[in-house]
């Protein structure tokens, strides 16, 4: 399904049977088989480790919870809080430098506030400094770099960037995003493949050799199909150019997720108030305690982050910041000078594809659902891996266990007829544009599968997609 190799059938000789009339769709088989051959053969080591790296991703969760319990939660719960500005004046003095660019107050009894300080020194420009208080008695727990906004620490930060990217920067994700360009189109031929076999040839049990290995490799591949289109598709929107081209059709659309106005709404006279407690401590105008109480008036309960005001003119933003079902993503901003709510955003008023996207990205990344997100993710990562493992160990078993086996015959293109071959070929040409990681290689695969060919013919030696392999 989505592997490295072919879904062809063992090469025994069977006993002659009765072959079914050829359907409409018939002629795109070997075609199917040939594209799902080579584009696993080429695909899987970039999926393996997408795989791999994103199975590492899904259990860097719970392994979070445990490495960092020290700075995360609380020796002792109970009793009141204390305001958030004294919690944040302790963060503050323990740690002077950068400035406050975010504030996350404790969202549970035995959890921690986070102070966020960016432009501290030795910390990544991208990263802030995340300094864990004690919301009982303001006694600073400790300091993690922090990414993103699910509040990723070190551990899942690394594993997260390799897994995007290899840790080669930009340059690294074009990994990444051919891995998701080709995935959906090996699982979808995989199961086209599956389904076109007849049913009696499908069974796992009582079968053994390259048929039993074919068994396992589709059948496995058929029931997890969905999950890996699913994960092509969302890892795609958030691509260098695929995510690109998904943004500008939103855009033309008019389904961008919308972001709440934190302009300050007395103009110059609230710039004021706000400029009175600058300074990098966020204490900006009513100050931090305020803020939280006009948020809290308007129905926004934990967690939520408080971002200061990034300069005179601006208001303090307050957003709710929970990734899990159901999902909590209304935010509001508060005038600095008057402690008033100036703008209210509602998740409930996103647009569609906003809605859509925001859901798509956190069951890809393993929050939507919590702990059963995760487990899902890492048991599908599990089954991928198995599935390109199967699928090279067909391929080896094709050469009959003992050097791996020969490609499908090329020329599968020639046999579809032209009412079929246009519009795939037009389907395929605007795929490709949008899609650049997969335009781009299949284009090169056609024209080098064009020029063997013809190499091929000069010398004789043309083989075409045809007879029982090309059937099978």
């Amino acid at each position: 399904m989505t592997t490295a190799s072919s879904t062809t059938t063992d090469e025994a000789p069977h006993p002659a049977t009765a072959q079914p009339a050829p359907g409409r769709w018939s002629p795109l088989r070997p075609l199917v088989l040939r594209l799902h051959f080579y584009a696993g053969v080429f695909v899987a080591p970039f999926l393996l480790v997408a795989a791999v790296t994103g199975l590492l991703y899904a259990a860097s969760f719970q392994a979070e919870e445990l490495l960092y319990a020290d700075e995360l939660t609380v020796p002792e719960a109970g009793g009141a809080k204390l305001p958030v500005s004294e919690q944040v004046a302790a963060a503050r003095e323990a740690h002077p430098e950068g400035t406050v660019s975010a504030v996350r107050p404790s969202p549970a009894d035995d959890a921690t506030t986070r102070v966020m300080l960016s432009g501290v020194a030795g910390v990544d420009p991208a990263h802030t400094l995340a300094v864990f208080v004690d919301p009982y008695t303001a006694e600073v727990r400790g300091a993690l770099e922090q990414y993103g906004s699910t509040g990723a620490l070190p551990l899942r930060t690394w594993i997260d960037e390799f897994h995007r990217d290899l840790h080669l920067g930009q340059t690294g994700r074009l990994y990444s995003e051919f891995a998701a360009s080709w995935l959906w189109v090996i699982a979808g031929g995989g199961l086209v493949l599956w389904f076109s076999r007849r049913r009696a040839r499908r069974k796992v049990r009582g079968t053994s050799g390259r048929r039993r290995t074919l068994g396992l490799h589709g059948a496995t591949g058929a029931w997890i199909a969905a999950g890996l289109v699913f994960l092509s598709a969302t890892g795609l929107t958030w691509s260098t150019y695929a995510g690109a081209n998904v943004e500008k059709l939103r855009v033309s659309l008019g389904q961008t997720t919308p972001t709440v106005s934190s302009a300050a709404a007395g103009g110059e006279h609230a710039g004021h108030g706000a400029a009175a407690g600058a300074g990098g401590d966020a204490a900006h105008g009513v100050g931090l305690d305020k803020v939280l109480a006009a948020a809290r008036a308007e129905g926004l309960g934990d967690p939520v982050e408080i971002v200061p005001p990034a300069d005179a003119s601006t208001a303090y933003v307050v957003r709710q910041v929970q990734r899990s079902w159901p999902e909590k993503q209304d935010s509001v901003a508060v005038d600095p000078a008057t402690g008033e709510v100036t703008d209210v955003l509602r998740f409930a008023d996103y647009p569609v594809l906003a809605k859509l996207t925001r859901w798509g990205i956190d069951l890809h990344t393993g929050n939507l659902f919590g702990l059963v997100n995760q487990l899902a993710l890492m048991a599908l990562a599990l089954a991928l891996v198995l599935l390109i493992v199967w699928g090279y160990r067909m391929w080896w078993q094709r050469g009959r266990g003992s050097s791996f086996g020969r490609p499908i015959p090329r020329g599968a293109w020639q046999q579809v007829p032209a009412y079929l071959l246009v519009p795939l070929l037009a389907c395929v040409a605007v795929l490709g544009y949008f899609v650049p990681l997969l335009g781009i290689p299949l284009a090169a695969f056609l024209a080098a599968d064009v020029v063997l060919g013809e190499i091929a013919y000069r010398r004789g030696r043309r083989t075409y997609a045809s007879g029982p392999a090309a059937r099978r």
